[in-house]
C-alpha cells in the first residue's frame, strides 16, 4: 500500500465531484446516477464538440436524453438533476482538474477480429484528455470494456506520460466494467453487482467509494484491476457462447420438424438443487457493441500478458466457434427468405422485401454492429430491393431507415422481421397481406414474435427461425382456409 496516495487522498476528503468522460450508452447513464446521488455535489460530463455527436451537449443541457427508444426513468432523473444543477455537460475538458473522480465510458472496437487488434485510438485520446489535467491524488477509472492488462499496461503509461504523476503513487487507477443492456440501463447499473479492480489496494478502496452510493441492491465485488478486465470479458464471451448454443439448436429443430421454443421450454423446467440451464433464446443474430468482440478481447488477453496457454492442438476455441455460429445466423436468414420466395414462385432477383428493425435489441435505437446489415448487404447482392424500417433508429450511415411502416411494407414480396419491436408484435396479417399486393407474401420471423398460424391462414409463406413444425407449411390458396391442429404442426384445408 502506497502511504503517499493514502495521505493525499485523505487530504482531499470524499469523492465530491466527478467527470465522466463519454456521454453515450454508458456514460450518460452513469453521470445521471452518480448527480442524483446525494454523496456528490456535481458532476461533468465530458463530450466532444463535433460534427457527429456534438449535439448531445445542448441536448443534455437541456435535460433531454439523445438517446433514443426506451430507457425508464433515464430521461425523468437527467431533467431533475439538470434543474437542480447538479449535472452539466461540456467539451471543456481542463475542468477535469475540478474533479476528484474521473471515468472513461468509451468504445474499443476492433478493426478486424482476424488480426485480434482493437482500435484504442478514442480511448487512447480520452486518456491523454485526462492525463494532461490530472491533479494529485484523483481517482480514474476505465469502465470500457478492454483486453485483459490494459488498465495496468496502456492506460496507466498514458496517463503517467501525460500528467507526470505516478499510478498507484500520485494517482488511483481502476477498472470497474459497465454491466449494463440497452432498454434497462438505470436498473441495471443501480441492481447488477459491481466488480472494481485497482491496481493497488488503495485504488480499490477509492473505486469503492465511488460507486457504492449508487447501488441498491447490488454490491461491491473487489479484484484486481486484470481480473476484472477478465471478468467483463468472459461474461460477455459466455453470454455469446450461450446464444450460439441455442441458435444451433434451432438450426437442429429446423432439419427435425421441431418447434425450438417448445424444446426451450422443456430444458428450462428442470429445475433443482444443483441444477443450472440457463437457455437464452434463437434469433437472427447477435449485434451491439459487446458481445461481437468481447469474446476476442478475452482471447487476445492471454497473448498480451504473456502466458503460456495451453489447448488441445490443432483445436478451435469454443469461443471462436460461437462466433462464427452467431455471425452465420444472418446468412441463415437470407436462406429462408430466398426459400419463402421460391415457394412463391419467386427469386430473390428484382424482388422487394421489407427488413423490419435495423437496431440490434428491441425497442431500442441501438444499431451498432446489427446483424441487419449483413442481411441487407447479401440480398442486395442477389439482386433484391430492400426496404428499411425502424421506428427508434433516426439515420444511419449510407442507409436510409423509413419510420412509416405501411409505407415499408407496400408492394412488398417478402418480410423479414430482425428486431422484436414491439410494433411488430402486433402486425395484422390480413393488413400487411394488403399493403404488400401479393396473393403469397412471404414472411420470415427471426425473433418469435408474430403468431405463424394467424399469417398461414391468411395464404403468407412462413418462415421462422427454430420452427421446424411451421416451416413447410401447406400453402392456403384462394378460397380456402387452412385449419391447424394445436401443438401437432398439422394442418387441413376447410
Amino acid at each position: 500500500m502506497s502511504k503517499r496516495l493514502q495521505s493525499l487522498i485523505n487530504a482531499r476528503g470524499p469523492i465530491k465531484k466527478i467527470g465522466v468522460v463519454g456521454m453515450g450508452y454508458v456514460g450518460i447513464p452513469a453521470a445521471v446516477l452518480f448527480a442524483g446521488a446525494a454523496e456528490f455535489e456535481s458532476v461533468l460530463g465530458f463530450q466532444r464538440d463535433t460534427p457527429s455527436s456534438g449535439y448531445k451537449i445542448a441536448m443534455l443541457n437541456r435535460g433531454e436524453s439523445p438517446l433514443k427508444g426506451e430507457e425508464p426513468g433515464l430521461e425523468e432523473l437527467l431533467s431533475r438533476v439538470v434543474r437542480a444543477g447538479k449535472f452539466r455537460c461540456t467539451s471543456d475538458f481542463t475542468r477535469i482538474a475540478e474533479c476528484d473522480a474521473v471515468t472513461l465510458a468509451i468504445q474499443t472496437p476492433f478493426k478486424d477480429p482476424k488480426d485480434l487488434i482493437p482500435d484504442f485510438s478514442a480511448l487512447i485520446e480520452g486518456l491523454r484528455a485526462v492525463g494532461r489535467n490530472l491533479t494529485e491524488g484523483t481517482l480514474v477509472v476505465l469502465e470500457s470494456t478492454v483486453t485483459p492488462g490494459t488498465t495496468a499496461g496502456m492506460a496507466q503509461k498514458v496517463l503517467e506520460e501525460e500528467s507526470g504523476l505516478i499510478a498507484g503513487e500520485e494517482f488511483c487507477l481502476a477498472h470497474a466494467p459497465e454491466r449494463v443492456m440497452v432498454g434497462r440501463l438505470l436498473r441495471n447499473i443501480r441492481e447488477h453487482d459491481r466488480i472494481v479492480g485497482g491496481i493497488d489496494d488503495v485504488s480499490t478502496r477509492r473505486a469503492a467509494e465511488l460507486y457504492r452510493p449508487v447501488l441498491t441492491t447490488g454490491t461491491i465485488i473487489p479484484m484486481t484491476a486484470t481480473a476484472a478486465e477478465v471478468t467483463k470479458t468472459a461474461e460477455n464471451a459466455f453470454r455469446d457462447l450461450q446464444i450460439a448454443a441455442v441458435n444451433q439448436l434451432a438450426l437442429h429443430c429446423e432439419a427435425m420438424g421441431v418447434n425450438v421454443y417448445d424444446v426451450r421450454t422443456g430444458i428450462d423446467s428442470l429445475k433443482g438443487e444443483g441444477i443450472t440451464r440457463a437457455i437464452l433464446w434463437p434469433g437472427a443474430g447477435v449485434g451491439g457493441h459487446c458481445l461481437t468482440k468481447d469474446s476476442w478481447h478475452l482471447e487476445r488477453g492471454a497473448k498480451v500478458l504473456g502466458g503460456d496457454l495451453w489447448y488441445p492442438h490443432g483445436t478451435e476455441s469454443i469461443f471462436g466457434v460461437a462466433r462464427a455460429i452467431n455471425e452465420f445466423m444472418p446468412r441463415h436468414m437470407v436462406h429462408l427468405t430466398c426459400e419463402g420466395l421460391k415457394r412463391a414462385g419467386k427469386s430473390p432477383e428484382d424482388a422487394k422485401v421489407a427488413l423490419l428493425g435495423w437496431a440490434f435489441i428491441q425497442n431500442s435505437d441501438d444499431a451498432r454492429n446489427t446483424p441487419a446489415e449483413s442481411y441487407l448487404a447479401a440480398m442486395a447482392k442477389a439482386g433484391a430491393e430492400v426496404r428499411v424500417h425502424d421506428p427508434f433508429v433516426e439515420d444511419y450511415p449510407g442507409i436510409e431507415i423509413m419510420h412509416d411502416l405501411d409505407a415499408a411494407l407496400v408492394e412488398a414480396d417478402a418480410i423479414t422481421i430482425f428486431t422484436a419491436h414491439h410494433h411488430y408484435a402486433t402486425l395484422n396479417a390480413g393488413r400487411v397481406k394488403e399493403l404488400s399486393g401479393e396473393e403469397h407474401p412471404v414472411i420470415v420471423d427471426g425473433r418469435n414474435v408474430i403468431d405463424p398460424d394467424a399469417f398461414i391462414r391468411a395464404g403468407f409463406i412462413y418462415k421462422g427461425i427454430g420452427r421446424g413444425d411451421k416451416n413447410n407449411h401447406p400453402i392456403a390458396w384462394s378460397g380456402s382456409s387452412i385449419r391447424d391442429t394445436p401443438g401437432t404442426g398439422q394442418y387441413s384445408y376447410v
